[in-house]
């Protein structure tokens, strides 16, 4: 029931073009479509913009999972889609 996003990332010259907004929610479309309930992604605590961003689209901080239990540096996120 859950989908996991990976390694997204959008040159900064493309940023603020609402192109990463456009890619997220194709994803969450396609998840849904699927059957899945749920979208879950990790990022770096250092990655300010990115975390700030993934709040914005509706994300909400959970524990970290998986191989990212033991990281310290890693903020996980689910939203339900």
């Amino acid at each position: 029931d859950t989908v996991e996003i990976k390694r997204m990332f959008v040159k900064k010259e493309y940023r603020g073009t609402k192109t990463a907004s456009s890619i997220l929610n194709s994803l969450e479309v396609w998840a849904s479509e699927e059957g899945f309930i749920k979208c879950i992604l990790e990022t770096g605590s250092r990655q300010i913009e990115a975390n700030k961003f993934y709040k914005k689209s509706g994300y909400r901080s959970i524990p970290n999972y998986g191989q990212y239990t033991q990281v310290e540096d890693s903020n996980c996120f689910e939203k339900l889609v």
